[in-house]
């Protein structure tokens, strides 16, 4: 008795579900129309929403409630990708889910017919612990293009032993960063070991990352172990190296080298098993031309740079920012921003970045008695008139980010499936930004 095609169409289909559920991970599998034809258990469990059932929708309505493809809604599509590379690809997005909108790293890889062309493609799902689109009261919080693009150069580094440099303007949350890359590692369950470099002398640096023994020096009164020795099994984050005196560096490179070391006033050799990371607001670059940093010692740490965006360039952020630093600064009721102070702390610069803002929210949270910050609670610099005018270029490129904001939310109109309170959630704007923003297009607010 023959097969009917139907009938082997279905028993394929029943194979391919049988192998996804061998997958941990949340998977799909896609044809080349953006229809979702398999999903397994995890994926439902995660994704799923009870009474909407994934199999048959289409995959850019499920994860972002658009009306087209990523592609077409301003997105980066890993199938678009995909199609044109026929080799796996990885991308950042931020996708809608039952607890709302999370970082999800999606894996795409194409699955290629017998005639060369290809005819479906395995999604696999993984949901970001290290960062969150939604107010947190710890870890990375954004969901900025210039945000996610670090975030995204995290994420390849964090599960490699690659020593990482983390480079950015001070106040720029390298710190964070570093623990999400610890945090992110198979050394997650190790110590992560902070080493301020700040106004260190060489003599002391030494003592603080290799130790010393008793007696090495006056006031040594017993042995001492070492930050080095501290961070085996785990991570060394050291910040600012670019403040490590130029005595001290070659030590600082043979450690890094060999893992190896001797304690102050001792002759035996201490190993140590860490992976490294490092930050820096300098222009090493610049600093080893000047001969005041060592090039071999650049080139051992800067395996993998990361740049950290300043506050300036992820002002999408903002208002995800605030609601994160307020919660973490206030123990008890969280005050609120209203609409005039908010827009005082949109469009300051921040010289000091991510560290000002805590600081100006933590002054402004003590002049709130009723809990709610407003502009005559913020500093003086906020409090004017007429904030400090940028130059005339930086005017032009603000006018044009204004510009391209406005076309990304009418395109977002056209294309979003959904009510107003999720499209100001999936913009990462408040409700009160998008219909201000909606009265700027001359369009309803509902």
């Amino acid at each position: 008795m023959s097969t009917s095609p139907r009938d082997l169409a279905s028993s394929r289909m029943s194979a391919l579900v049988s192998y996804l559920e061998h997958d941990p991970q949340p998977t799909i599998v896609l044809d080349t129309q953006y229809n979702i034809i398999a999903a397994n258990t995890a994926y439902q469990r995660q994704f799923g929403v009870e009474g909407r059932p994934h199999v048959g929708a289409k995959c850019y309505r499920v994860s972002h409630q658009f009306a087209v493809p990523c592609d077409q809604a301003g997105e980066h599509c890993p199938m678009r990708k995909a199609h044109d590379s026929r080799v796996p690809e990885r991308m950042l997005h931020v996708h809608h889910t039952p607890r709302g909108p999370e970082h999800v790293e999606v894996e795409l890889r194409p699955i290629i017919g017998e005639s060369g062309a290809v005819v479906a493609y395995v999604e696999r799902l993984n949901s970001l612990a290290v960062a969150s689109v939604q107010p947190q009261r710890k870890g990375l919080v954004g969901r900025s293009p210039a945000f996610n693009e670090a975030l995204s150069a995290l994420l390849r580094a964090a599960p490699a032993p690659i020593p990482v440099l983390l480079q950015g303007e001070s106040g720029t949350g390298k710190e964070l960063f570093a623990r999400a890359l610890h945090d992110g590692s198979p050394r997650a369950s190790g110590p992560l070991v902070v080493v301020d470099c700040t106004g260190l002398t060489e003599s002391l640096l030494e003592s603080e990352l290799f130790g010393y023994e008793k007696g090495a020096f006056t006031g040594a009164l017993q042995r001492k172990i070492g930050l080095a020795e501290a961070a085996h099994g785990g991570t060394l984050f050291l910040d600012e190296i670019g403040e490590v005196p130029l005595a001290m560096q070659v030590k600082l490179l043979r450690l890094i080298e060999s893992g190896s070391f001797r304690p102050v006033g001792s002759l035996r050799t201490v190993h140590s098993d860490f992976r490294l990371v490092a930050a820096t607001h300098k222009a090493l670059k610049d600093m080893v031309a000047a001969g005041t940093f060592r090039q071999d010692l650049y080139y051992r740490i800067s395996a993998f740079p990361i740049r950290l965006p300043a506050l300036r360039e992820r002002r999408d952020d903002l208002p995800l920012l605030i609601d994160s630093l307020l919660q973490r600064l206030a123990p008890g009721a969280v005050p609120r921003v209203d609409a005039q102070a908010m827009e005082r702390l949109r469009v300051y610069a921040y010289p000091g970045n991510i560290r000002e803002l805590r600081n100006i929210l933590e002054r402004a949270s003590l002049f709130s008695d009723d809990g709610v910050i407003r502009v005559q609670d913020l500093p003086g610099e906020l409090r004017t008139d007429t904030l400090a005018p940028p130059q005339a270029p930086a005017e032009a490129i603000s006018r044009r980010r204004r510009s391209k904001d406005l076309e990304r939310l009418a395109h977002a109109l056209e294309v979003f499936d959904g009510p107003r309170s999720e499209l100001a959630q999936s913009l990462g704007l408040s409700e009160r930004t998008l219909y201000r923003r909606l009265k700027a297009l001359g369009l309803p607010p509902a």
